[in-house]
């Protein structure tokens, strides 16, 4: 879904049509009616546009003229954002920004990568449409599975909440993460467990995701630059004390 200035809430949510033949009006669905929505240069469009996505990305619900539908039980986002600097943007609101369970910086390809490129944009014809690699129904089953089987030790809630103190009463933030940012980092601790073949979530799987959790989520004071310290700075009392407990 491309995302420009002119869009309206309508064309995202859907809207009610009338129907000539019943002589009554129907609700079309838009386009977060789907498992897998691309909102394309997401900071593009209106602040109120952007706000017509906060219900169905933390509820997975839309509400249109008082009657509420049901997203799908997989749906998520993925969006991509133009660089603040670039004319004609608008910033996310920070409630948007903590429906984003992870914020990802795309940096320039190596060599071979782009030499890849363009070896796959010569030889497109010869690719054929790739199949279904697996099922919803077993999507769904691996999810519990990981839900149920990967252990989080109350160390680990722990240390993440200590974590988040530690940010949000330091001199160098300006504004610290939501409690809501922790209890979605939770399932994406145990997925980083479970795909190093883990039934418990590590201090490494903190270590590796916490700053790309909170990155997005943490504003730092006038003047302050390197979020990459504060983070360390932060994070190094309760992971020492995460390491002296008999969890590890």
């Amino acid at each position: 879904m491309q995302f420009t200035p002119d869009l309206l809430p309508s064309d995202v949510t859907g809207a009610p049509v009338f129907d000539s033949n019943s002589n009554a009006f129907h609700f079309r669905p838009g386009p977060l009616f789907a498992h897998i929505v691309l909102a394309d240069e997401i900071n593009r469009t209106s602040p109120k546009v952007q706000s017509a996505m906060l219900e169905a990305m933390g509820e997975k619900q839309i509400t249109v003229d008082n009657t509420t539908y049901q997203l799908d039980e997989l749906f998520f986002v993925i969006a991509t954002q133009n660089p603040f600097d670039m004319v004609g943007t608008y910033p996310l609101p920070t409630p948007q920004l903590d429906r984003f369970l992870f914020k990802i910086t795309m940096e320039h390809i190596d060599r071979d990568s782009e030499l890849n490129v363009l070896e796959t944009y010569i030889d497109r014809r010869d690719h054929k449409l790739t199949s279904e690699f697996v099922t919803r129904q077993q999507v769904l089953c691996a999810r519990q599975a990981i839900e149920n089987q990967v252990h989080i030790h109350s160390a680990i809630k722990a240390c993440l909440v200590d974590i988040s103190r530690n940010l949000r009463g330091d001199d160098r933030v300006l504004q610290g993460n939501s409690t809501r940012s922790l209890v979605l980092m939770l399932p994406a601790l145990q997925v980083a467990a479970a795909l190093q073949s883990r039934n418990f979530v590590s201090a490494d799987d903190i270590e590796l995701l916490l700053p790309k959790v909170l990155g997005h989520r943490v504003e730092l004071a006038p003047g302050v630059t390197d979020k990459a310290k504060v983070f360390s700075d932060c994070m190094q009392a309760p992971m020492e004390q995460l390491a002296r407990s008999t969890l590890l």
